[in-house]
């Protein structure tokens, strides 16, 4: 039995083969996102991972169903497995955004679900780190969120050198839209349609651009002398300033090719690439005043912006760049059992030190002595302990650190000390 394309299976390390997907990485990653977004002050939060699959079309129309694994319950209702987290947030926050103080900063690690054609850096499912502010029109709140975006990639030991946040606005290229729109016979609701144009400038050839834009009424050359200029908007101006001050400069540029091609952006967007060019976007985000709005049918009406980073693209750099740690499953110490009639005094102390905080393994069924020995080694123990009757009676500890294998006698009330000791 296979698992289903484009689905992922997740071992512990050692892997049986590179190509297989690392549980280990896979947590590594989510410490990362955790850590840095907890620093920032964001909060945790989560949703199903089922949904009415009117919570994606009200926000994305019909056409996202194609890309959705969408069905009818038992119930009879017509739900989806949750293609993006950013629906579910807006639905969460319009029902009890009066609990919460403003602005709301929360993130989520969700799993999410696509079905679409697979391709280097794109699988049928993914996890993902959704970081979003909720309340705020600022533009303080758009350089926080960037610059929790670059810090975030910093914490894997990426730099400069590694990554390049490209900043934009869909306010400019809205002004740009309607400035030559105005010119022309071309329809003002068709912006979207150029938007996603825009958006697929370097996937596509220059002379596909150029037939696309020509049936709006725009000349690709106008279009490209736009992007080159990469003049600052004042509220582009106003975050790369923000960024500067905390001396996050150097991880931002401007660059009008960004432009995400979701209906959505509002304002300012913005992705994160590898500078070499290799890797599909690490993360993109940016600005969505009114979905909160859209989801809670008017009721509930506040600005929002925040961005999505998938951790399959973010695994491939840092594989690339060779900054995933070694991962080696340890444990502090191994019981060696090799009187039986002591066993169930193992087993007690065994439990005393997991309580303690200690990982603590034994051999679960009667063994040789050199066979639990191997056994501590091939778990990487750091420690093994055995427990010993004196003459008098008395029960005594041999603890032995490796490789050292030096060995100390304790008394078994102590040897949770002593491992502390011996770190």
């Amino acid at each position: 039995m296979e698992r289903l394309p484009g689905f992922r299976d997740f071992y512990p390390e050692p892997l049986p083969h590179p190509g297989l997907w690392s549980a280990d990485a896979r947590q590594f990653i989510f410490e990362q996102w955790r850590a840095t977004a907890q620093r920032y002050g964001f909060r945790e939060y989560d949703g199903p991972p089922l949904e009415p699959l009117e919570l994606f079309t009200t926000k994305s129309g019909d056409e996202i169903v194609g890309q959705l694994y969408n069905f009818t319950d038992k119930g009879e209702r017509t739900v989806a497995l949750r293609p993006e987290m950013t629906p579910t947030l807006a639905r969460m926050v319009a029902a009890h955004e009066r609990n919460y103080k403003k602005p709301i900063k929360w993130f989520a690690l969700p799993q999410l679900f696509r079905y679409e054609r697979q391709q280097k850096g794109r699988l049928r499912e993914h996890f993902q780190f959704n970081a979003d502010i909720i309340g705020e029109s600022d533009l303080a709140a758009d350089a926080e969120l960037i610059a929790l975006l670059i810090d975030t990639l910093r914490s894997f030991g990426l730099t400069a050198k590694d990554f390049i946040i490209r900043l934009s606005s869909r306010n400019a290229w809205q002004e740009f839209y309607d400035a030559r729109s105005q010119k022309s016979e071309v329809r003002s609701d068709q912006a979207h349609v150029f938007f996603q144009i825009i958006d697929k400038l370097e996937r596509e050839t220059p002379d596909e651009s150029k037939r696309k834009l020509g049936l709006l009424g725009f000349s690709l050359d106008e279009v490209n002398e736009f992007i080159k200029s990469g003049t600052p908007t004042i509220e582009l101006a106003a975050i790369l300033k923000n960024l500067a001050a905390g001396g996050l400069g150097e991880f931002v540029r401007v660059d009008y090719q960004v432009i995400r091609g979701l209906a959505y952006y509002t304002g300012v967007v913005f992705e994160a690439f590898d500078v070499q060019g290799e890797f599909r976007a690490i993360a993109g985000g940016g600005r969505y005043d009114n979905l909160v709005k859209l989801i809670s049918g008017g009721k509930v009406n506040l600005p929002a912006l925040g961005f999505g980073m998938g951790d399959v693209v973010l695994l491939e750099l840092l594989k690339a760049r060779n900054l995933l740690p070694k991962f080696e499953a340890a444990l502090d110490a191994f019981c060696l059992i090799e009187d039986e009639t002591l066993r169930t005094e193992s087993l007690k102390l065994i439990h005393d030190l997991r309580g303690a905080g200690y990982a603590v393994d034994y051999s679960l069924t009667p063994a040789k002595s050199d066979k639990q020995f191997k056994r501590a080694l091939e778990l990487n123990s750091r420690h093994t302990f055995k427990l010993e009757r004196t003459e008098t009676g008395e029960l005594v500890v041999k603890l032995k650190k490796h490789p050292a294998r030096k060995e100390i006698i304790t008394n078994p009330l102590e040897l949770a000390a002593k491992l502390s000791a011996e770190e």
